[in-house]
């Protein structure tokens, strides 16, 4: 198993040093994949997940108390002040790791949204940054930062009941990610939707045919993953539990689970898997 940063990672398949990840965001994973070799050296199977979010939270205490609803309410002084954790006079924002699509996704934000005066992006290993969140958050203090679903952080603070989501002024990605991040209720995260493909070595997809067809009919519920993802945070880390996760989850869809297990078999794959429980 192969771990590092997404852009490193996806050279890597490209090359052919690893032969798969489950994780490639399209689109915001596109810079990516086009640096590491494009169509000719790279195949995306899925989505494994479709319509994955991300968006900037605060805590829901702060937000009723002080009225904040918009990532624009960061320039007011009295705003920023609360979010102030180093004392420099500008908001501090929880942020991704660098190289991360989401990191690129803020820093662009900040310029876009004139915030760079006003808030920090704090960048470096993200879990350790939000379990530091976490806690502040316990405290009863305010937090601010960026988060994404399917993620454990999503059911340790709960949007609507521990923490709300901030409105972008208006839809403004880098690169080639032209994607309209406004919701159809009017509400605007600032990140577009997205979907997860596994992305697969060529070399690696040509000779193995079941394995594509598996890869290709797989498909995990965004609220299952999530759970799954909060069981492994709360201790359930080691290989044997892992293990049992993936066990549990598939009891849960054994018809359909079986049904992709004989046409991944037959070398088929048909679209439909998944449509009771996506």
């Amino acid at each position: 198993m192969l771990t590092g940063n997404y852009p490193a990672i996806h050279l890597s398949i490209g090359q052919g040093d690893a032969d798969y990840t489950a994780v490639h965001w399209r689109p915001l994973h596109n810079d990516f994949f086009d640096n590491s070799g494009g169509d000719d050296a790279l195949v995306r199977a899925g989505p494994m997940y479709t319509n994955a979010m991300q968006a900037y939270f605060i805590d829901k205490a702060t937000a009723e108390a002080h009225g904040i609803t918009a990532l624009e309410q960061l320039k007011a002084p009295a705003i920023k002040a609360l979010f102030d954790t180093d004392g420099d006079g500008k908001a501090n924002l929880t942020g991704c790791n660098p190289g991360w699509g989401c990191e690129k996704v803020v820093e662009h934000h900040l310029d876009a949204y004139e915030l760079r005066d006003h808030v920090n992006n704090d960048k470096g290993e993200y879990f350790a940054l939000m379990a530091d969140t976490i806690e502040r958050y316990k405290a009863g203090e305010p937090i601010l930062y960026t988060t994404w679903a399917p993620n454990w952080i999503m059911g340790t603070l709960q949007e609507g009941k521990d923490v709300v989501w901030l409105n972008a002024p208006f839809s403004s990605l880098p690169g080639d990610q032209s994607t309209d991040t406004e919701w159809d209720d009017g509400r605007n995260p600032g990140f577009g939707s997205n979907d997860n493909y596994i992305l697969v070595n060529k070399g690696f997809a040509d000779a193995n045919p079941k394995a594509m067809a598996f890869m290709n009919g797989l498909q995990i519920p965004v609220a299952d993953l999530s759970v799954m993802m909060t069981r492994m945070n709360n201790g359930e880390n080691s290989p044997e539990q892992l293990e049992q996760i993936a066990k549990d989850w598939i009891a849960d869809h054994q018809s359909d689970w079986d049904a992709l297990i004989a046409r991944a078999q037959s070398q088929k794959w048909e679209p439909e898997f998944g449509a009771n429980c996506a």
